[in-house]
């Protein structure tokens, strides 16, 4: 896999698509720093770490959804493997007029791109959320 916080909102994505109520992807800790800002911003239920089918370590992620719609209505991926995303912390995108948010992977840690401001640090722009 090259991409693995790529195939994680893939499958947040798909499941959601499907009406799924949780979704399990290996487990990392990019991807659990990642959860964590997903859950404070109320963007899913929350997470925990359980043991696959096969044995290794994963994530099962507990979706949310409200009026029967999902809750994340559009994630985009910024910073690829292929092409890194970096961003000063007045450069941070606003994602629809502040309505979303923007995940950083900061020298202070993954954040949102709201508490990046207030740190006043930037760094790789993850992903988008919406």
């Amino acid at each position: 896999m090259n991409d693995p916080i790529g195939d994680m909102l893939t499958r947040i994505r798909n499941s959601q698509m499907r009406g799924k109520s949780t979704v399990t992807c290996p487990a990392s800790k990019l991807r659990g720093w990642v959860l964590d800002v997903l859950a404070d911003e109320g963007y899913i239920r929350g997470y925990e770490k359980v043991t696959g089918d096969d044995g290794h370590p994963a994530l099962e992620i507990s979706l949310k959804y409200f009026d029967g719609a999902p809750v994340i209505r559009e994630m985009k991926r910024v910073s690829k493997p292929g092409r890194r995303v970096y961003m000063g912390v007045n450069d941070i995108p606003v994602v629809r007029q502040g309505l979303g948010v923007s995940i950083v992977s900061t020298p202070k840690g993954v954040m949102s791109d709201a508490s990046a401001r207030a740190a006043n640090v930037g760094g790789e722009v993850i992903c988008t959320v919406f």
